[in-house]
C-alpha cells in the first residue's frame, strides 16, 4: 500500500513537472517578434546579452530566470507635414508626406528593437519615427535644388529613403514606403517655373505649327510650279502666262516668308518677354530672402546685446544682494555680539545683586530679623575704612611745607588755625551714624552734651 502512494505521488510530481515545462514552452505568432529577456546567454566577446529574439518559431522560457514579451509588426503610417524647410538655394518649401514604417526582422535591427522599443506604445513609437523622418528630411532638402526636387522625384525619394533607413535602423525600425503629396513653396518660384515651361512649350508648338504651315506652302508652290511647267511645255501659248503666274508665286511666297519671319520674330519675343520676367521674379525672391536674413542677422545681434545687457544686470543685481546680505549677516553678527555682551553683564549684575542680597539676609538673620541692628553691624564692620579713609586724607600733607597768611588777631597761629578747620572738615564718627539715621552705640561713648545734660538737672 505504501508502494503504491509513492508511485502515485512520483506520478503527480512528474505530470506537474511537464505541465510546467509546457506552459514554459512559448511560440511566436508570424505578424510578432518575441523577445526573451533575463539570463539569456554571452554575446561573442564575452558580454552578456541584453535579450534574445525569436520571429517565427518557438522558444522554451525559463521560469524565474527569464520573461518574455512581444513586439508588433503592423505597420505605422507617420504623415509628415514639413514646412518651412530650407533647400540648397535658400527658398523654403512645404513637403507634405506619409511615411510607411514598421519594426525589422533583420537579426541586428531585430536585437536594437529589443533594447529600444520594447515596451513603447504604438503612439510613442510613431513618435520617435517622426522625428527622426522629419530631421533627415529637412537634411535631404537642404542638399538639393527645388528644380530636381520638384522634376526629379525619384532621385529626391531615393536619397530620402537612403537616409531615413540609415537612421530608423538605429533603434530597430525599417522604411516601408514613401509617398510625397506636393511640393510647395512661399515665394511662388515653383509656380514660376511651372509658367516657364508652359510658355516654352507653347512657343515650341507655335514654331512647329508654322514650320508645318511653311512646309505645307513650299509644297504646294513645288506642286503649281510642275504643273504649270508641264502645262507651259504642253501649251506653248501659255508660257507668257506662266511666267506671270510664277512671278506672283514668286511674290506670293516673299509675303508669306515676310510673314512667317514676323511670326517667329513675334514667337521669339515672348519667349524672351517670359524668361526675362521668370528672371524677375527669381531676382525679387532672391533679394527678399536677402533682406530676411539681414533682418535675422540684426535681430539676432540685437538679442545678443540685449541678452549680454540683461546677463551683466543680473550680476550687478546678485553682487548687490550678496554684498546687501553680508552687510545684513554682519550687522546682525556684531548685533548679537553687543546683546550677547549686555546679557553676560546683566547676568553679572544679577548674580552681583543677588549674593549682596543674600548676604543682606544673612545679617539681618544675624542680627535677630532687625534691620537697625544688620545696618549698626555693616556700619561696624566698615568703621575701620572709614576711619582709615579719614586718615588718608590729611596723612599726606606735610604741615612744615604749608604756608598759611593770616590777619594777625593773635588768638591762635594761623598753622593751627587751619588744622583746626581742616580737623572739622572731617565729619565725626556720630554725624556719619546720624546721616546713616542711627544712634552711636553706648560702648562707643556718648557726645559731650549727653554728658552735660545730668548735671543740669542735678542744679535745679
Amino acid at each position: 500500500m505504501e508502494g503504491l502512494i509513492l508511485i502515485c505521488v512520483i506520478a503527480v510530481l512528474v505530470f506537474s513537472m511537464i505541465l510546467v515545462i509546457l506552459s514554459r514552452y512559448k511560440r511566436c505568432p508570424s505578424d510578432k517578434i518575441m523577445v526573451i529577456y533575463g539570463r539569456v546567454g554571452s554575446n561573442k566577446d564575452g558580454t552578456n546579452r541584453s535579450a534574445k529574439c525569436i520571429h517565427g518559431g518557438a522558444a522554451f522560457v525559463w521560469p524565474v530566470f527569464q520573461a518574455y514579451d512581444f513586439l508588433d509588426l503592423t505597420p505605422i503610417s507617420i504623415s509628415v507635414d514639413l514646412t518651412n524647410a530650407l533647400s540648397r538655394q535658400n527658398i523654403r518649401i512645404d513637403v507634405p508626406s506619409r511615411f510607411t514604417v514598421g519594426i525589422s526582422t533583420e537579426q541586428g535591427i531585430m536585437q536594437n528593437a529589443a533594447e529600444r522599443l520594447l515596451g513603447l506604445k504604438l503612439n510613442e513609437i510613431q513618435e520617435l519615427a517622426r522625428d527622426i523622418i522629419f530631421g533627415q528630411l529637412r537634411l535631404v532638402i537642404a542638399t538639393m535644388d527645388i528644380e530636381e526636387i520638384n522634376t526629379d522625384r525619384d532621385k529626391f525619394l531615393e536619397a530620402v529613403s537612403r537616409n531615413v533607413e540609415t537612421e530608423l535602423k538605429k533603434i530597430g525600425l525599417r522604411l516601408i514606403n514613401v509617398n510625397v503629396t506636393d511640393i510647395n513653396d512661399e515665394s511662388g518660384y515653383i509656380v514660376a517655373l511651372g509658367k516657364e515651361a508652359a510658355a516654352k512649350a507653347i512657343n515650341d508648338a507655335k514654331k512647329s505649327v508654322a514650320e508645318k504651315e511653311r512646309d505645307g506652302a513650299i509644297g504646294e508652290a513645288n506642286a503649281k510650279r510642275d504643273q504649270r511647267v508641264q502645262v507651259a511645255n504642253a501649251e506653248s501659248l501659255a508660257i507668257q502666262g506662266e511666267n506671270e503666274a510664277q512671278i506672283q508665286i514668286a511674290i506670293s511666297n516673299a509675303t508669306r516668308r515676310e510673314k512667317e519671319a514676323e511670326a517667329l520674330k513675334i514667337a521669339i519675343s515672348a519667349e524672351k518677354i517670359q524668361q526675362a520676367k521668370a528672371l524677375e521674379e527669381a531676382y525679387a525672391a532672391e533679394r527678399d530672402a536677402e533682406i530676411a536674413r539681414a533682418l535675422k542677422e540684426k535681430a539676432t545681434l540685437e538679442a545678443d546685446v540685449l541678452v549680454k545687457a540683461e546677463i551683466e544686470k543680473k550680476e550687478l543685481e546678485i553682487r548687490a544682494e550678496a554684498e546687501a546680505e553680508q552687510l545684513r549677516r554682519r550687522a546682525k553678527g556684531e548685533a548679537d555680539a553687543i546683546f550677547a555682551k549686555m546679557e553676560a553683564e546683566a547676568r553679572g549684575m544679577q548674580e552681583i545683586l543677588t549674593k549682596q542680597a543674600l548676604g543682606f539676609t544673612e545679617i539681618v538673620k544675624a542680627a535677630g530679623g532687625n534691620a537697625n541692628d544688620a545696618l549698626r553691624l555693616m556700619l561696624a564692620d566698615k568703621m575701620e575704612e572709614l576711619m582709615r579713609v579719614q586718615v588718608d586724607a590729611i596723612k599726606n600733607i606735610k604741615i612744615d611745607k604749608v604756608t598759611v597768611w593770616d590777619g594777625g588777631n593773635g588768638e591762635k597761629t594761623s598753622t593751627a588755625n587751619f588744622i583746626s578747620g581742616m580737623m572739622k572738615s572731617i565729619p565725626p564718627m556720630n554725624e556719619l551714624f546720624e546721616m546713616a539715621g542711627m544712634n552711636l552705640p553706648d560702648y562707643l561713648g556718648k557726645t559731650s552734651q549727653e554728658k552735660e545734660l545730668p548735671e543740669e538737672k542735678t542744679n535745679d
